[in-house]
């Protein structure tokens, strides 16, 4: 049976691969050898041919790229553990960055984030998001792809022009709530997330993929600097989770997972959340298992993830948690009493006894039953413990075989282009003494026309034809899904009013 080595206590300890989509934890206090453990499951669900993708939060995950070396530490505890054929290698890697420094970048369009998603991430109020809606609802009516910033400010600034017309086919739309969202997006975009919002967007194709070897392609997402933007970083998990499961099919227990997914920091997912967050992400992580996909967490205490969560793990890995304060006092009560209990072992004498590189262990065996919890000896990983530098970043990525899909940004014609060109069409198409009145008053007599055009079909060019029918290749097969994910998942932030 396909299984991964953790390390050995009183015996060895393993990770079934057929459990291996039942998620998992892995916790420790800051250098207790979390990021060990969390290498040595990545390199092995890649040497079974599953794909891993890893959130890269201190650049030390980037070791996975290249060999280890060895030393008489690493030498003494292979021949404790007893492994047999070890030996230094690199996983196959892709190098991953929201904002396109250190990997590829990682994009999605404003229409496939959703209005509600996105008002989390510019940390609107519920009228704001409301408003938000409306902006996402008459885009979708005409036709008017929203895939960038860009857009996005185009029609706020729209909407803001003609504020009236729209309550009154909408709904209330107040000047102050489309100053606050623009004011919101100003911010997004200073702080680097407009490199998120455009094309061309993730294919999740590319996250699932194996080497010409057979191996599991290792997707690192660098997150050093994303990790200072909280909101925006658990967004993004978010919105991760919430494609993967619109777009996986229902495949039940497998061999082997389909897809393994390492959060570090996983306690910004949950920071300031709502209870409906926290019921809607329970709901997502129970659900996700049946389409083959594994969901491993990382954080400090165990108790940095809600109790419903914590239920939902069934392999766990903790690192020593040193007593110091009543927090570390109630996160070692916490550890003991989520592990399967051992006979001959205390876990809330021992968790704070742990060396580096040591670890409580319990993983799910066969018939899906709790291994009873082991002290742990973790065994060594094979590529290098530690970062890469530059130069050897740039070699990787210069390797990639999806550079050219990504690389270079695409800005096709969507609700920015459109709307400008029409402001000029009518511009140019327009009387010399209504162009010369227009100069000498306010153009919102012209931005209300253009409203026509836009809500009651007045005047459509082959232009929005044009859109629609790009539009309908990527989005058809994902439409109905995404109306769901707005109803369902969009709960995940506090209940969606778009149907």
């Amino acid at each position: 049976m396909d299984r991964i080595l953790i390390g050995k206590g009183e015996t060895t300890v393993h990770l079934l691969a057929r459990y291996g989509n039942r998620h998992g934890l892995i916790a420790g206090a800051t250098g207790s050898g979390k990021t060990i453990s969390l290498l040595v499951l990545a390199e092995g669900f890649s040497r079974l041919g599953v794909p891993v993708f890893v959130v890269d939060v201190k650049g030390d995950v980037a070791g996975l790229a290249m060999a280890g070396s060895s030393n008489q530490k690493i030498q003494q505890r292979v021949a404790r553990i007893g492994i047999e054929g070890f030996a230094h290698e690199a996983s196959p890697v892709l190098f991953w960055d929201l904002y396109g420094r250190q990997g590829h970048p990682v994009r999605t369009t404003i229409s496939e984030i959703g209005p509600t998603l996105l008002g989390r991430i510019l940390e609107l109020n519920d009228t704001q998001t409301g408003v938000l809606e409306i902006v996402f609802k008459m885009a979708d009516d005409q036709g008017l792809l929203l895939l960038d910033l860009d857009d996005l400010r185009e029609l706020l600034g729209f909407v803001a022009e003609n504020r009236k017309e729209i309550s009154s086919d909408y709904g209330l739309v107040s000047a102050q709530s489309v100053a606050a969202i623009q004011r919101a997006v100003l911010s997004l975009e200073r702080a680097g997330g407009g490199a998120f919002l455009g094309e061309p967007a993730l294919d999740l194709a590319d996250l699932m993929r194996t080497d010409l070897g057979g191996r599991g392609i290792v997707s690192i997402l660098a997150a050093d600097q994303l990790i200072l933007q909280p909101r925006l970083y658990s967004s993004f998990l978010l919105w991760l989770l919430s494609e993967l499961f619109e777009n996986l099919p229902e495949v039940g227990d497998l061999d082997t997972p389909k897809l393994i997914l390492f959060f570090d920091e996983a306690h910004l997912l949950f920071d300031d959340a709502p209870p409906a967050l926290r019921q809607r992400v329970e709901q997502v992580v129970r659900i996700i298992r049946s389409k083959g996909v594994g969901i491993y967490f990382c954080s400090q205490f165990p108790d940095d993830l809600p109790g419903e969560i914590l239920g939902q793990l069934g392999n766990r890995i903790q690192h020593a948690l040193r007593a110091y304060t009543p927090r570390d006092q109630k996160a070692v009560r916490t550890a003991a009493e989520t592990f399967t209990a051992n006979a001959g072992l205390d876990v809330a004498e021992v968790i704070s006894r742990l060396a580096v590189g040591e670890a409580l262990v319990s993983t799910l065996q066969e018939n899906g039953v709790p291994l009873p919890v082991e002290r742990t000896l973790i065994c060594p990983p094979r590529c290098r413990m530690g970062a890469i530098t530059p130069e050897e970043r740039t070699t990787v990525r210069a390797c990639s075989p999806i550079g050219a899909k990504y690389d270079t940004p695409v800005n096709r014609e969507s609700a920015y282009e459109i709307l400008n060109r029409r402001a000029r069409q009518r511009e140019e198409t327009a009387p010399p003494a209504e162009r010369a009145s227009r100069a000498e008053t306010t153009k919102e007599p012209e931005n209300r026309s253009v409203l026509g055009d836009l809500l009651w079909g007045t005047g459509r060019r082959q232009g929005m034809v044009e859109t629609m029918a790009k539009q309908a290749v990527r989005t058809i097969g994902s439409q109905l899904g995404r109306q769901i994910l707005r109803g369902v998942l969009g709960g995940i932030l506090g209940g969606s009013r778009r149907r």
